[in-house]
C-alpha cells in the first residue's frame, strides 16, 4: 500500500478492464517517472476523447461526428447488416477486410444475471432500421458464449417474421488448434458447421 494520491492513482488504474493490481502499480510508477509534458498530453487526450467522441446516430459505433465513417461510406453494401455486441467487435471484423456491408452495435448482450434485457440494448433501433426493406441479410455476429447465444436466439425470433435472411457467423476450431484441446461446445459446433471438402 502506498500513501495518498499514489494509491488513489493505482486504485483508479486498477478499475480499468484487463488491468490487475500489479499492472496498475507498474503504470502508476511509469507515469510518476514520465516527463510532465507526456503526462499532460495523456490527460488532454483522455479529456478530449470524453468531450468529442460520440456514438453514430445510425449504427451506434463510436464516431467523432453524427454518423460514423462506415455509415457515411457509399461503397458499403446497404443490403447486408452485421449485428455485433460492442463497437470493438466492429474493429475486429474490419481488420479481416472480408465484410463490406454495414453494422449495428447492440451495446451489449442479453444477460438476465446482470440485469440486461432486450430493452437495454439497441434492438428497437435495429427493428426501425430494417423497416424500410433495404436490408436483405442480417448477420448475427454476437460472441459465442451464453449471453451472445441468448442474444442471437432472441434476435432470430424477432427477425424471422420479417422475411430476411438471418445468418450466424460460423464457429468451430481455430486454425492451428489441436483437437485434443478443444472444448466440447467448440468441437460440437465444428461438426455441426462442417462443409464439403471441395469448398
Amino acid at each position: 500500500m502506498y500513501e495518498g494520491i499514489v494509491q488513489d492513482l493505482i486504485d483508479e488504474l486498477g478499475r480499468l478492464p484487463g488491468v490487475g493490481p500489479k499492472s496498475a502499480q507498474r503504470i502508476a510508477f511509469h507515469l510518476l517517472q514520465a516527463d510532465p509534458a507526456d503526462v499532460r498530453r495523456l490527460a488532454d487526450v483522455l479529456m478530449e476523447v470524453k468531450d468529442k467522441v460520440k456514438f453514430c446516430s445510425i449504427c451506434f459505433n463510436v464516431s467523432q461526428s453524427e454518423q460514423c465513417r462506415i455509415c457515411q461510406d457509399p461503397r458499403r453494401d446497404p443490403s447486408v447488416l452485421c449485428v455485433v455486441e460492442e463497437y470493438k467487435d466492429v474493429v475486429a471484423i474490419e481488420r479481416t477486410r472480408e465484410f463490406r456491408g454495414r453494422y449495428h452495435v447492440l451495446g451489449g448482450a442479453i444477460s438476465p444475471i446482470d440485469g440486461i434485457g432486450p430493452e437495454q440494448l439497441h434492438i428497437r433501433e435495429l427493428m426501425v432500421r430494417l423497416a424500410d426493406g433495404a436490408v436483405t441479410e442480417v448477420i448475427l455476429a454476437t460472441d459465442p458464449n451464453l449471453e451472445g447465444e441468448a442474444t442471437a436466439t432472441y434476435l432470430t425470433r424477432m427477425l424471422k417474421p420479417l422475411g430476411l435472411r438471418v445468418t450466424r457467423l460460423a464457429s468451430g476450431l481455430p486454425v492451428g488448434g489441436d483437437l485434443e484441446y478443444a472444448d466440447e461446445v467448440t468441437l460440437g459446433r465444428a461438426f455441426a458447421g462442417r462443409r464439403s471438402a471441395d469448398d
